[in-house]
């Protein structure tokens, strides 16, 4: 799996010169790793993309309409069953104010950046990225 977390960290593949395997820097063959990596910033996508979905005012629908069809052809208003959709409610509401807070967050770097000469465009963009592309560029301008 190093060479898959070789790959993820950025680091290009080259082919070996028979055409079918790719190797890294350091002579590993790369080719079932390319299909994980891949596989793996593909799961990551679908992951934001829940989480995002999950702070929307739809989610809340849903899961109204959830919890109604869970006490009429559940178990009814059991204790259990209360505490498992408090829960979940929770967890919805809490993600809605992290969300809120995120995209406040972003919009003030944005106009700071905006309005400061010497910021990096680039940085403008960097919150449509994953998580671990985040925190790869951190690092970079930590580092600098």
């Amino acid at each position: 799996m190093q060479a898959a977390e070789a790959l993820d960290q950025g680091e290009e593949p080259r082919p070996s010169g028979n055409g079918s395997r790719v190797v890294d820097a350091r002579g590993t063959d790369q080719s079932s790793a390319t299909l994980i990596v891949m596989a793996l910033k593909e799961v990551r996508g679908w992951l934001t993309n829940i989480g995002v979905l999950a702070s929307r005012p739809a989610a809340f629908v849903v899961f109204l309409i959830y919890a109604a069809l869970w006490i009429v052809f559940g178990n009814g208003l059991e204790w259990h069953s209360l505490a498992i959709l408090a829960t979940w409610g929770m967890t919805l509401v809490i993600q809605r104010a992290e969300h809120r807070n995120t995209q406040a967050i972003h919009a003030k770097l944005d106009e700071l950046l905006k309005v400061h000469g010497d910021a990096k465009n680039s940085l403008m963009t960097i919150d449509d990225k994953d998580a671990e592309e985040v925190e790869r560029e951190r690092a970079r301008v930590r580092r600098s």
